[in-house]
């Protein structure tokens, strides 16, 4: 197999559901070795998430746990004893990274501070992802992910705007903390060439919301006053239509950017006799005045197909109009397939799995899947004993006395 991208790269991940395992998940797909510290006993709270097969809990077959890392070893280590702290020291005095959620004040209580680890291992690279940041601000709060959502701005602007705000879709903000943070480790390591040291990178998820989703409307603000409001199923500004409406099985998303794009639409509606209407010719106008109006136009002639049906005509008729696909839609769609988007995965416990690949194809150094999510503690003995010293004895001491 050729070498990855990241081959030869070590990171330790001490964390608990998604944000820091998904960064850390994304290293070690690119190739590089990921220790996953988990806490003996009970593990990583992603464990008791489901779906399970049977939908019957058990900790080594969460579907979550499972997707989130693959390609990792796993260990179990207690980090509120001075051995475990002992033991971290010397797994990351040869790690490049750290990857850690904690709440700060937990994250200290654990020996996971960047001064005391530093001392360690000056080279280390150490990612600290939580909701509200390490030092400032409302960081010694705890705060969950409706919290994050809420405080970054981006619930206000989810859902109709004569209704209450919604929120976006569960975990959406740890994945793309995760996705953050892995590329803010990469830019570390590039930097630790040119300064001679690792650093601490502070992610806040909350942070995260308004760099993501809140770019325009942050700007609009700051330069202009302008404040955005919700739209619901209609995005603002621009020309008619821009828009989800009803078809016989689901929802279609309408877009319309050109004038050309808008006329192949009517004539897939046989021209109806509206499209004619001197209202109707400006779509800006459209847009603002009549959008109400034309939906009601247009979407009983969308209620007489078919999802499938509607995209091969807007398809062959060069209209840029796709069906808001549902999950199994998602899973079934032969685009994805055709990509290899889906892996299959065997695991000792769960059996066969199939789970989202990459998003992206390396030419030359192309993420793989090489090993399924460990089971609690497996890689104990080969990183204690082989890599580490210990011997068998001191292992059994070790789990005795509840370190491991």
């Amino acid at each position: 197999m050729a070498e990855q991208a990241l081959s030869g790269v070590k990171v330790v991940e001490c964390g608990s559901m998604v944000s820091a395992a998904y960064a850390a998940k994304l290293l070690a797909d690119l190739g590089a070795e990921v220790v996953k510290i988990e806490q003996p006993g009970s593990g990583d709270e992603a464990r008791s998430y489901g779906p399970f097969p049977g939908d019957i809990p058990h900790p080594e077959r969460s579907g979550l746990f499972l997707y989130l890392n693959a390609n990792k070893l796993g260990i179990t280590l207690n980090l509120k004893t001075k051995s475990g702290r002992d033991i971290m020291h010397q797994l990351l005095n040869e790690a490049d990274i750290l990857v850690e959620n904690h709440h700060p004040k937990e994250a200290k209580e654990s020996g996971l501070d960047y001064d005391t680890l530093k001392e360690v291992n000056k080279d280390l690279i150490m990612l600290s992802i939580s909701p509200f940041g390490q030092k400032c601000g409302y960081s010694d709060y705890k705060g969950y992910e409706a919290n994050c959502n809420a405080l970054g701005g981006i619930t206000m602007y989810a859902g109709e705007p004569n209704r209450e705000p919604l929120n976006p879709p569960l975990f959406l903000g740890s994945y793309q903390a995760g996705v953050a943070g892995a590329v803010a480790c990469l830019i570390a390591m590039h930097a630790r060439d040119l300064i001679g040291h690792g650093q601490h990178i502070d992610l806040a998820k909350v942070d995260n919301w308004g760099s993501f989703h809140l770019g325009i409307p942050l700007v609009e603000y700051v330069f202009g006053r302008r404040i955005w409001q919700r739209y619901g199923r209609r995005a603002i500004g621009g020309p008619y239509p821009q828009t989800i409406l009803g078809c016989k099985d689901g929802d279609f998303r309408l877009i319309a950017m050109t004038k050309l794009e808008w006329r192949r639409f009517l004539k897939i509606m046989d021209n109806p006799a509206w499209g004619d209407d001197l209202r109707f010719q400006d779509r800006i106008k459209m847009q603002q005045l009549y959008a109400d109006e034309l939906d009601s136009l247009i979407e009983p002639w969308l209620k007489k197909h078919t999802k499938q049906g509607l995209f091969q005509m807007f398809y062959d008729g060069k209209v840029p109009f796709t069906p808001i696909k549902n999950i199994e839609d998602v899973v079934n769609d032969p685009h994805l397939s055709a990509r290899d988007f889906f892996v299959q995965i065997d695991h000792p416990e769960a059996g066969r799995l199939e789970c989202p690949g990459s998003p992206y194809k390396f030419s030359k150094t192309p993420p793989t899947i090489k090993r399924p999510a460990p089971l609690l503690g497996e890689q104990n003995e080969k990183i204690y004993c082989e890599r580490l010293g210990y011997s068998r004895k001191e292992l059994l001491r070790l789990r005795r006395t509840g370190v491991i």
